[in-house]
């Protein structure tokens, strides 16, 4: 009898000690609310997620701007007249060419998506990173987490982004302004950005990620240190891939699921987290599981 409530309490213990997954609303919420805007960031924290994932880029005058491309993207964005950007046309809207307060005067808010039909539409602009934390912090109560992907490429050096030593500076000079190093990941898909931040800061966390036309495996080896997450594009990722790597101590946070089957697939592979345009799907499918 007594063997038996031991270990009844064991396994209350561990299930106790399970992972809580972390739930990331990509580029704030972006099925819901137009991508890397206030609303979207708002959104997702008044939803319940843990992490805000979102993407920034630097402005002629080194301001670190939220948003995805370096340049307007034509499927979100109107020019400063409201009419349509081509996208042959996009990428000379150069933002490291612009200062903020000329980015500011396009609207990013107002038109639809084509993926996102669903998006609540209002006339919004890409915001500052200091900005949308500033909105974070006092919504959460300073209890959200960021997952901020550095957008630097070597293509796109000097052209339409800074050298990466100075695109990671500015960056960290943000996050240590406003204290929140300790809760924030940087992420990126350019090993050399990850190099960079590995060797000036130690207070947050380092995902390395990986597109669905890399390897895993070949990736991870190109870097000369080991960062914290491995953040693939979800159909990379099976349960033994996801178990070997857990073992070797990283974590898995796949991107960008947004169907339920998937989620659900996700979720038995017990990976750490998930990034969504939907997370309010993936957090109503975590409540039904408790």
């Amino acid at each position: 009898m007594r063997f038996i409530l031991f270990f009844f309490c064991i396994l209350v213990l561990n299930c106790s000690k399970a992972r809580q997954l972390d739930i990331q609303g990509h580029r704030g919420a972006r099925g819901l609310m137009p991508e890397n805007t206030i609303p979207a960031f708002k959104q997702a924290i008044d939803l319940g997620v843990t992490t805000l994932e979102l993407d920034v880029v630097i402005s002629k005058d080194q301001q670190v701007v939220v948003s995805h491309e370096p340049f307007m993207n034509h499927n979100i964005a109107l020019d400063t007249f409201g009419n349509e950007i081509s996208p042959d046309d996009e990428m000379r809207y150069n933002l490291y060419t612009m200062t903020y307060d000329s980015i500011r005067l396009y609207d990013c808010g107002s038109k639809v998506h084509p993926e996102f039909t669903a998006q609540e539409h209002q006339v919004l602009s890409k915001p500052l990173l200091i900005d949308v934390i500033e909105m974070a912090e006092k919504q959460s109560g300073r209890t959200i987490l960021y997952n901020i992907e550095i957008k630097s490429k070597p293509k796109f050096d000097g052209i339409y982004t800074p050298e990466p030593e100075i695109f990671v500076e500015l960056v960290l000079d943000v996050l240590i302004s406003k204290g929140i190093q300790s809760r924030s990941t940087l992420q990126s898909f350019d090993t050399r950005s990850l190099e960079l931040i590995y060797k000036m800061t130690r207070r947050s966390k380092i995902a390395l990620l990986v597109d669905e036309d890399e390897n895993i495996s070949v990736k991870l080896s190109s870097l000369s240190f080991k960062p914290d997450i491995i953040s693939p594009y979800f159909k990379l990722l099976d349960l033994q891939t996801v178990t070997d790597y857990h073992n070797k101590g990283y974590e898995i946070i796949p991107w960008t699921v947004n169907e339920i089957s998937d989620m659900n697939l996700m979720m038995d592979f017990n990976v750490d987290g998930i990034i969504s345009d939907y997370p309010n799907r993936v957090i109503q499918l975590v409540t039904l599981k408790q």
